[in-house]
């Protein structure tokens, strides 16, 4: 079976999940953190080398009530801790490098630390590679790469001509990874909500019908095994 290298994932569906429970829908959130772990070992089960995550948009950031924001806050401070500071996790275990990316100067102070933090203790590790996209927007990902080169450009430090694909690559928030070989929705919606507009350029896509909290081993295996019978032609 052909394996993708770089998985990507729109988790969608917590709330609704959690009121199809009558769960307060803040619930659902608590049980899509909760299914990252089982993701990263069936990434690395398969081979796959890398993961990311849309954990939140600017969108959410700037639309869901301040309440329910914090919630995602505190959820986000607590994987963290118990992921990423405690160092017999399986963070540190597997050598798993963690990168966050988005506008990570709209979260709280304290959450920029704990982000900071966690990224340097995995920097260097070399295995599996997870991202999370916080307060993330592609469109305004690639708004932000066109003023960097803009600035360079009127510096002098690098002429019009040299602006090609990989000056913008260069600048874009995920610089360094290569593209997703496949973007996987849960939730039902057919859409991929302003997430790596440029990177999904040749993505192959899947969206499935089952919330994110009810996503299973089973429902990512046929993902992979229909991505692996799928001929990816780049153009050609």
């Amino acid at each position: 079976m052909k394996i993708p290298h770089h998985v990507s994932i729109i988790p969608d569906g917590n709330r609704r999940c959690a009121r199809r429970l009558m769960k307060r829908p803040w619930k659902g959130h608590e049980w899509g953190v909760e299914k990252i772990e089982k993701v990263l070992d069936w990434c690395e089960e398969l081979g796959i080398k890398a993961l990311t995550l849309y954990a939140l948009s600017l969108e959410n950031l700037d639309r869901r009530p301040k309440r329910e924001l914090n919630f995602l806050f505190r959820l986000a401070r607590n994987w963290i801790k118990e992921q990423v500071f405690d160092r017999k996790s399986k963070i540190h275990r597997n050598r798993i490098r963690v990168t966050f990316f988005g506008r990570i100067d709209k979260l709280p102070e304290d959450l920029q630390r704990d982000i900071k933090k966690a990224m340097d203790m995995t920097r260097d590790y070399p295995g599996f590679h997870l991202n999370i996209a916080m307060a993330y927007g592609g469109r305004q990902e690639i708004l932000g790469a066109c003023k960097k080169i803009a600035k360079e450009v009127d510096a002098g430090k690098l002429m019009p001509r040299e602006v090609d694909e990989m000056v913008l690559r260069h600048n874009l928030q995920t610089n360094g990874d290569p593209d997703p070989d496949i973007i996987i929705r849960t939730g039902k919606e057919r859409r991929i909500s302003n997430f790596l507009l440029f990177q999904s350029a040749y993505s192959e896509l899947a969206f499935l019908d089952c919330f994110w909290p009810d996503f299973t081993k089973k429902d990512f295996l046929k993902v992979i095994e229909d991505f692996s019978g799928r001929e990816r032609r780049f153009g050609k």
